[in-house]
């Protein structure tokens, strides 16, 4: 019989591709059977997941008996918590974040896949204190840790979609346009297929979880430069893309007031210690090298995926 695998948010980025990856696994989609929540299982992409076998049942992180319910029976759980710009972000993280735990531990499954971050606030010396989208999943990593239940981890670096929605380029006024933040070009980020790639880390984990058990996988393709980035917007676009990097608070005000401090905390983080902190980049190098399968370069995610330029 089947060990079944419950992914937590089956219709989202991580969730999705985690269903893609076990699906088209020979050897996983023998081993394991697919339970997905999502909040609202009438919905489209829930009734996708349905048409290809998953099944589909509610559940919501402010409803503790839905996730036990949900849980129920599961041999492997994977969780994540949904960022949330309330001006409570480190709150609704470990509030959240605790709640999926706890009810893995009262429905008694014995293995949690969880998708932290780097706690940035000790990282950078308790010198950034809005970080609470990052240090309030850390603490739940932290806490989960603790707990009568065998754990791995995942930790993905920035969001290749986000150059479609927050991070796109914008037209210049001269006919080229820019990728404008307030970091140095030579700051970095490490980047990830969200949609394409999660899975294939989640993947490595099923299929030797003793290999994994308390580490942290930092799941990237690679570390690209803001410069990189917007060379490869050019390349791909055929248009010319530009870094342009601006005063702080110039590009503050592009954003909205309780989401500003968090992502402005974010970037000078990224730019001062690295996304995953020390050795960042050699971090991403060992994790790429454990994922299931090929992973998406830039060019590939952008060629597939057409700036809106």
């Amino acid at each position: 019989m089947s060990k079944l695998l419950v992914i937590f948010g089956a219709t989202g980025q991580q969730g999705g591709s985690i269903v893609e990856s076990v699906l088209g696994d020979a050897q996983l989609n023998q081993e394991y059977s697919i339970r997905g929540t999502t909040r609202d299982p009438s919905k489209a992409k829930a009734q996708e997941l349905v048409k290809k076998g998953i099944e589909v049942v509610r559940a919501d992180v402010d409803d503790a008996a839905s996730l036990e319910k949900a849980f129920e029976g599961a041999h492997v759980v994977f969780a994540n918590t949904v960022t949330i710009y309330d001006g409570h972000t480190y709150d609704h993280e470990v509030s959240h974040g605790r709640a999926l735990a706890n009810a893995a531990v009262a429905v008694k499954v014995p293995f949690l896949i969880y998708s932290t971050l780097p706690h940035a606030g000790n990282i950078s010396g308790g010198k950034l204190k809005n970080m609470g989208h990052f240090d309030g999943k850390a603490e739940v990593e932290q806490y989960i840790r603790t707990l009568p239940l065998r754990s791995a981890f995942i930790a993905p670096g920035s969001f290749m979609s986000n150059f479609h929605a927050s991070m796109a380029p914008h037209p210049a006024g001269d006919g080229t346009y820019a990728f404008a933040n307030f970091v140095k070009p030579d700051t970095t980020m490490p980047l990830i297929d969200t949609a394409g790639d999660t899975g294939k880390w989640v993947a490595a984990i099923l299929a030797d979880f003793s290999k994994y058990e308390g580490k942290v996988l930092c799941c990237a393709t690679a570390v690209y430069t803001f410069q990189e980035i917007a060379n490869a917007m050019s390349k791909a676009s055929g248009k010319t893309v530009v870094y342009k990097q601006l005063p702080e608070e110039t590009w503050r005000a592009f954003l909205p007031p309780l989401m500003k401090d968090h992502i402005a905390e974010m970037l000078r983080y990224f730019q001062e210690y690295g996304y995953y902190g020390e050795d960042t980049e050699g971090k991403v190098k060992w994790s790429a090298e454990q994922a299931r399968g090929k992973l998406t370069i830039l060019d590939e995610y952008l060629k597939a995926n057409p700036l809106n330029l």
